[in-house]
Order: C-alpha cells, then sequence, then structure tokens
C-alpha cells in the first residue's frame, strides 16, 4: 500500500482527493497548510504528495524547495493556476508533475501510478536496458537499436535520449534539459531542443508526427512515457 500526502487547504477537495486515493487502494494523510505538510513529510515520509500551490501560510512553491533540501520524494502538483508561468515555476522548484484543475479521476490516478513507478527500486544486477516501442535503449553500451536494428544518434541525440529516458514519466522543463544536455549556458535556446527532439522522433518514433513516447507539454517542455 503506498502512502500518499495530500496538502490542500479547502476541505472539499481533500476530501475528493482522499476518497479517489483511498479508493485506489492508497494510505491518504492530510495537511491544510505547508507548515503542517513539512511536518507530516518529516514525521512519517509518504510515497507521493499531491500538492495544492495556494495554501494559506506560503505558496506551495516554498514546500517544494524545502522538501527538495532532504527528499526526493515524488510531487504532484494540483492548482487552479493554468499559466505556464506558474506550471514551468512549480517544476524548476522541484515538482515531478503538474496538474491543472479541473481534472479527472482518471487522469489524477493515472499520473500517481506514474509518479510511484519511477519510485519503485529496480533490480541492481539488471542490465541498464530501457525499451520503448521498438526501441531499446542499452545504457552500458551506449547503444539504440529499433526493431533490432542498430540507429546511429550524434552525440547530442545520444545524450539528449538518455535524459529523458532516465526520467520516465516527468514532466521535464525546456530549461531543464537545455541545461542538463547542453549546459548551464544554453537555458534560453528552445530552438536547439525542438531541433533534436523533432530529430529524435524521425529516428525512434513509429509516427512521428504523432509521438508515442517523446511528447511535448505545450509552453512548459517535455516528457518521456516508456
Amino acid at each position: 500500500m503506498s502512502r500518499v500526502l495530500v496538502v490542500e487547504d479547502e476541505p472539499a477537495i481533500r476530501r475528493f482527493l482522499r476518497l479517489a486515493l483511498a479508493g485506489d487502494g492508497a494510505e491518504v494523510a492530510e495537511a491544510g497548510s505547508v507548515a503542517f505538510g513539512l511536518a507530516e513529510a518529516a514525521a512519517r515520509p509518504p510515497d507521493l504528495v499531491v500538492l495544492d500551490l495556494g495554501l494559506p501560510d506560503a505558496d506551495g512553491a516554498e514546500f517544494i524547495r524545502a522538501c527538495r533540501a532532504w527528499s526526493d520524494l515524488p510531487i504532484l502538483v494540483l492548482s487552479a493556476r493554468s499559466q505556464e508561468a506558474d506550471k514551468v515555476a512549480a517544476l524548476e522548484a522541484g515538482a515531478d508533475d503538474y496538474l491543472a484543475k479541473p481534472f479527472g479521476v482518471a487522469e489524477l490516478l493515472a499520473r500517481v501510478h506514474a509518479l510511484l513507478r519511477r519510485r519503485q527500486p529496480r533490480d541492481g544486477s539488471c542490465e541498464p536496458l530501457i525499451r520503448f516501442g521498438a526501441v531499446a535503449l542499452d545504457l552500458a553500451r551506449r547503444s539504440v537499436s529499433r526493431a533490432g536494428a542498430a540507429v546511429r544518434l550524434t552525440p547530442t541525440e545520444y545524450h539528449l535520449l538518455v535524459y529523458l529516458a532516465t526520467h520516465p514519466d516527468r514532466v521535464l522543463t525546456q530549461r531543464q534539459v537545455l541545461q542538463a544536455v547542453w549546459g548551464p549556458g544554453h537555458g534560453e535556446d528552445s530552438h536547439y531542443l525542438r531541433i533534436y527532439v523533432g530529430r529524435l522522433r524521425h529516428k525512434l518514433e513509429a509516427d512521428p508526427a504523432r509521438p508515442r513516447h517523446l511528447l511535448t507539454e505545450t509552453g512548459v517542455g517535455y516528457r518521456f512515457v516508456p
């Protein structure tokens, strides 16, 4: 049973989230403020946090930054703020995903499941092989194949693919990807990113125009879905 901490100040929304998560088999803890949420997370560390941004004592981003000082637990932000700048700010503070209100139970649970899968420990004896669709990314051999045939990637294409594939089911902002792949001086060079993601889709997706694995989060960044 997974333990989920809901940090939300609206009682009706908190109840809705508790019923949805408990109905999915989770143990649910609740907090109505940043201070109580941090205290609960420290006292009984959850497997995942569902976090509202508009809290009475501080902005939810403060919770994220404080939490990231000592924990890498998955954080799913729920907020009525739908502006791209708010999403980017929360993700760059350290959130793993962002779901705008209103939202459906099915989408909420799908995102919760994806974040919890990332947290499950893997068998360290396994070869570092990532598969998606017909593609196999072998980190040990630094090789990529599609349907058994080798795929030639440039060093930058390979580095970008590895960064995306090793952060599955997580929204990565354009700035995060650019700085990880191209370096700290390229945080604003989004045109590089569009070009290289397009190249990867052309080489790896069954239908590059309708990608299933290298997805765009409009106005925010990208998400890799295995």
